[in-house]
């Protein structure tokens, strides 16, 4: 079985974030760029369930621009056995993304999706569960542990009264979260056999998939800083400062 993983390059969670000068979006010049953490999680599952006898071959795709080539290096130096870069100089958004990872899926005939559950740039949390419609395949999202069986893989998920057990038979498309796993620390050497693994790059026109955007990014804005807080002694104190400062 192939299992074929779905990562992006975000700007880094320890970063600054800094809005562009003209409101258009988020300054990524000169800004550490890492891999999604949640996408980190999911390559390190597929590599566990390899390591297990559970896959032969672990496959990374990313969609973006020249630049990715180094995160999807990253992913070849966890353990991911090659690399697809669908390149692209326009923004992918996530009903483009799903469509693409749906035309390499038909390619590559993978056994088992994993994506992460959402991107921190973006967090909309949609490309796991578009690209399980376009297919007709199960999904399971949220997963924060798999078992796989003869006939498929149990998936629990997290949801908000606790916790889910889904049975899924395969091919089936899985989104990680955090309990899934703790990505390993990558060595020096495989940093070296990374860059002799087969990374392979499409250009997007050659997948005659519509990408064209669904949305458009009118004004950005940082958010308000926010005030330091006051120490009150009983509810009168209260409410005269809450009508002092307008609330009420």
């Amino acid at each position: 079985m192939k299992i074929l993983v779905a990562i992006k390059r975000v700007v880094d969670y320890k970063a600054s974030i800094r809005i562009k000068s003209d409101g258009c979006g988020v300054e990524t010049s000169n800004v550490k760029m890492s891999m999604n953490p949640f996408d980190e999680i999911a390559v390190e599952e597929a590599i566990r369930i390899r390591e297990k006898g559970g896959a032969s071959e672990v496959i990374v795709i990313s969609m973006s621009g020249e630049v990715c080539q180094e995160t999807l290096r990253t992913a070849l130096a966890m353990g991911a056995d090659r690399a697809i870069l669908v390149k692209s100089d326009t923004e992918i958004q996530p009903l483009a993304a799903a469509k693409i990872l749906k035309s390499i899926a038909e390619q590559e005939s993978p056994g088992l999706i994993l994506l992460g559950k959402q991107a921190i740039d973006t967090d909309n949390n949609q490309v796991g569960q578009m690209l399980a419609g376009l297919l007709n395949w199960p999904q399971g999202t949220f997963a924060s542990k798999m078992e796989f069986h003869e006939n498929g893989v149990s998936v629990t998920r997290e949801v908000d009264g606790g916790l889910e057990t889904l049975f899924l038979k395969l091919p089936a498309v899985v989104t990680t979260d955090l309990r899934l796993n703790e990505p390993r620390y990558i060595s020096l050497p495989n940093i070296v056999k990374a860059k002799q693994k087969t990374l392979v790059i499409i250009p997007i026109e050659s997948l005659e998939v519509d990408v064209s955007p669904r949305q458009q990014t009118l004004h950005v804005t940082a958010p308000l800083k926010r005030r330091s807080g006051v120490r009150l002694q009983d509810a009168a104190e209260l409410v005269t400062h809450l009508k002092k400062v307008q609330v009420i």
